[in-house]
């Protein structure tokens, strides 16, 4: 989807029927597979793989006190991809100017920016990520959770040395609060498509499929 606000729109009202309804769950599944557009992209992404493990470590723990913990993971599971379909549809400066349309040139402004230099850093995680990974292949690091610690304190020290950097920029170059930006979108046919699916998977989900029968009647 081009139009980062109708993004945001579906990701939440996906997220809101995959999260009640494992019949939502369903048909928000069904929508990421036929209009995600990146499903290969996303699939590579080695890190929902430790996601996943930790979704299976709690829905177990949920069956064994007595909850449905396979409704649970795949509820989650679901609400996991359209995360990462958002995350990789997501462009440079797109909440920067979803910031500013939503809240104007100040509030707006600053937490856009926020948004964009935090989805910047993930950026760069992931990709410091997959070079730790090459390079422990490489050298025959052994099995991956040996080496996870350190992995994990060279990925956080990276992203806050990043972050002190750019603050002394901001610094330097005398800013304070807000700014000025005429935000533009483009909306896509195929973005009003996407939409008009995503309203009807709410519909059913929040309407049970028998009400239907019922109201035909």
């Amino acid at each position: 989807m081009q139009d980062i606000r109708l993004r945001i729109a579906v990701a939440l009202v996906l997220t809101l029927s995959a999260f009640f309804s494992l019949t939502g769950a369903a048909l928000a599944f069904l929508w990421w597979i036929a209009w995600s557009g990146k499903v290969s992209e996303i699939i590579r992404m080695r890190m929902i793989l430790p996601v996943a493990g930790m979704l299976a470590f709690f829905s177990a723990i949920l069956s064994l006190t007595g909850g449905d913990g396979i409704s649970y993971f795949l509820r989650m599971m679901v609400i996991v991809l359209i995360g990462s379909w958002v995350y990789a549809e997501q462009k440079n400066g797109e909440f920067l100017h979803f910031g500013v349309w939503l809240l104007g040139n100040r509030i707006g402004f600053e937490l856009g920016m926020l948004a964009d230099m935090a989805m910047q850093t993930l950026h760069l995680m992931v990709r410091d990520f997959e070079t730790i990974r090459v390079a422990q292949a490489l050298k025959g690091a052994g099995p991956a959770w040996k080496t996870l610690v350190p992995a994990g304190l060279i990925l956080v020290t990276g992203a806050l040395f990043r972050a002190e950097h750019t603050a002394e920029i901001l610094a330097v170059r005398g800013y304070r609060n807000g700014g000025s930006l005429c935000p533009k979108f483009c909306t896509t046919r195929g973005d009003i498509y996407r939409c008009m699916a995503v309203l009807c998977i709410l519909l059913i989900t929040i309407i049970p499929v028998s009400e239907f029968f019922i109201l035909y009647r």
